[in-house]
């Protein structure tokens, strides 16, 4: 028997974060050789998908730029007896809004189990986004969410306390997400194209950045550091992939630091062996995030042997042993800056470090995204059951 997969989400191309990328390569491996997959996600103006997998679009609206996505429009009649035609197995929802609303809805249709993973902070999401008093409503609606999924998914040990903030106090599986990239380095030729088109030197250490450039996401830390890193004679070039928001702020700030031209804003990088580039290119990924619940960066940075720099205890830090498959530091410019510095002062360490991350925090889509399948199976072999 064949099974069909649902994948829910508010965010898919055109928009690009963690979690479209992660239902995308869901979708992707599961396709490949595993079952049949529908992407189900809202529909943007004159986009196209062409994809090895199905793209089921949901009529939608705009949203509030402070939101940066569209809402699909979860109580369309037709769209709910349409999805319910299509006679799914299984419905897996990445988003707690739009997307398990519409999730629940069909399964009163056809029965089928709904599993949601929980991938970000959806309590501080909801803070800095939601005008009040909307935060509460969202914030009732998101636990309604998860108590209405009959399994839950969590990316890290971590992300636990986040999901008991929204007020679930139900059990939970921790499921890592995985990363598309292969593991080793882009070709020799395409490091050198980096090196000439961006001024780097011979010798001259590069460090990257991957993420939206959202303040949370500890930039201000990076570039403090980076301020430090620099007066104690570090040459050095940054790289920030990404875009959002707090870009035009980010920028100034960085102005206002005297770090040009040694920091190199790319915007978003679209283009994943581009983006594969930089990671292979790089000699340090800097990450002092401790919003993230999910280190889909730090793997991605491990599949081209690049070692990271991490808050210690966050979630992205999980798994990784400071000095031997990363560095970790505290979550402020003094410590990133010392960490740095350290990591820098001995290259032959510093490649090894990588070796080791490469070796020990590496995890491929196409095992993450496997063995979440075969999860899917075992639900469904006890559906309907105490589920």
């Amino acid at each position: 028997m064949t099974i069909r997969v649902g994948l829910l989400n508010d965010s898919f191309p055109p928009t690009i974060d963690g979690v479209a990328n992660t239902v995308y390569n869901y979708a992707r491996v599961i396709q490949k050789g595993l079952g049949e997959t529908v992407v189900i996600t809202p529909k943007y103006p004159h986009v196209q998908d062409a994809y090895p997998f199905e793209v089921y679009r949901v009529p939608s609206f705009p949203m509030p730029k402070r939101v940066g996505y569209r809402m699909g429009n979860a109580f369309s009649k037709s769209t709910i007896d349409d999805l319910a035609g299509r006679k799914l197995d299984i419905l897996h929802s990445h988003c707690p809004f739009a997307s398990s609303v519409l999730a629940t809805l069909v399964r009163k249709k056809t029965k089928a189990p709904i599993v949601f993973t929980y991938h970000t902070r959806f309590d501080v999401d909801i803070e800095r986004r939601a005008i009040k008093p909307f935060d509460v409503i969202m914030k009732k609606l998101v636990k309604q969410n998860l108590r209405a999924a009959n399994e839950i998914w969590i990316v890290s040990q971590g992300a636990a306390g986040s999901l008991r903030q929204m007020g679930y106090n139900g059990p939970y599986r921790v499921m890592e997400n995985g990363t598309d990239f292969p593991r080793g380095l882009s070709s020799a030729e395409t490091l050198s194209e980096i090196n000439r088109a961006y001024n780097i030197t011979p010798g001259q250490l590069v460090f990257l950045f991957t993420g939206r450039m959202m303040w949370y996401k500890g930039i201000k830390i990076i570039l403090d550091a980076l301020r430090a890193v620099k007066d104690n004679g570090v040459d050095f070039k940054m790289f920030f992939a990404g875009d959002g928001m707090d870009m035009p702020y980010i920028v100034q700030y960085t102005e206002s630091l005297g770090l040009m031209p040694s920091v190199v804003f790319l915007g978003a990088v679209y283009d994943r062996e581009r983006l594969r580039s930089f990671f292979s290119r790089a000699n340090l990924f800097i990450f002092p995030s401790t919003y993230d619940t999910s280190g889909l960066v730090v793997k991605e940075a491990a599949a081209c042997d690049l070692p990271s720099v991490l808050v210690r205890n966050s979630c992205p830090a999980e798994g990784v042993k400071n000095g031997v498959s990363g560095f970790l530091c505290e979550e402020n410019a003094e410590s990133c800056a010392r960490v740095i510095l350290a990591a820098v002062s001995d290259r032959a360490r510093l490649a090894q470090v990588g070796r080791t991350a490469g070796q020990e925090v590496y995890l491929s889509w196409d095992d993450a995204a496997t063995r979440g399948f075969r999860r899917y199976e075992e639900i469904l072999a006890s559906w309907p059951g105490e589920y």
